[in-house]
């Protein structure tokens, strides 16, 4: 049952997805809040996909935390989920992806008019260029950037280096950091076709201020972060000795 309704989710997010896409990308000529508008219908229409089909639901932590002014957040990637949901959580935002995506049919076109921040991985310092005048230009039009800073879908229980490009870009910027955690990954499986049901926790950590920091330090706190409710989310995906290591760091 959980394939079928998979296969139903996927067809009915490519018919939602196709009409919207070109009538975001016809929408150029438009303020990006009437863009925004837009892509909020979409946005709606796929979490109640998730919520009514595939039986996905969500919980959100440390709201609290979230500062008042455009911020960075650098979030644990897991799955497909969290480049939707957490657009229901924070404020308008964009987020800095790989620029294959922008070449996907109506999908693409939608993120190209909405301003994502598209970098070319194999090009390291374009990358970082490419990050740091995109994202200065996204926050001070007010909108919020969003990075992974692991740079790829990782499986609950696993970590990659975190690459200190959305720390540089809060301290070149002057922005917060907003460090988020979740596990998505435990319903939306990487390389699994069928999605289960269930509760994604979503846990927003407090903003770490940029001022008298540097990239490195602001790395290494979201990281430490991160990485510590990633263990309290999924406990059982880390080894006690590792749990152990992280309280005591």
């Amino acid at each position: 049952m959980e394939a079928l309704r998979t296969a139903l989710f996927l067809l009915l997010v490519s018919l939602l997805t196709i009409p919207f896409g070109v009538l975001v990308s016809l929408a150029v000529f438009f303020p990006m809040p009437t863009r925004y508008r837009i892509i909020a219908v979409w946005r709606k229409g796929f979490m109640a996909l998730c919520r009514y089909l595939l039986g996905i639901r969500y919980c959100v932590l440390g709201r609290e935390n979230i500062p008042a002014e455009p911020s960075v957040v650098l979030a644990k990637h897991q799955s497909a989920w969290e480049t939707v949901g957490l657009q229901e959580v924070f404020p308008p935002l964009v987020f800095v992806l790989k620029k294959e995506l922008l070449r996907v049919p109506f999908f693409g076109w939608g993120l190209a008019a909405m301003k994502m921040i598209s970098i070319d991985r194999a090009a390291a310092k374009d990358a970082l260029k490419q990050i740091f005048d995109q994202g200065r230009e996204r926050l001070a039009a007010g909108y919020w950037v969003v990075i992974f800073p692991e740079g790829t879908r990782v499986a609950p229980g696993e970590t990659e280096r975190y690459k200190p490009g959305g720390a540089h870009l809060a301290v070149r910027s002057a922005a917060k950091v907003v460090p988020v955690a979740h596990n998505a990954g435990e319903i939306w499986k990487k390389g699994r076709f069928a999605i289960s049901p269930g509760l994604i926790t979503i846990s927003i950590g407090p903003a770490i201020d940029p001022a008298g920091k540097t990239a490195v330090k602001i790395n290494t706190l979201a990281s430490a972060w991160i990485e510590a409710e990633m263990r309290r989310l999924s406990p059982h995906r880390y080894r006690a000795t590792d749990a152990d290591a992280v309280a005591t760091a």
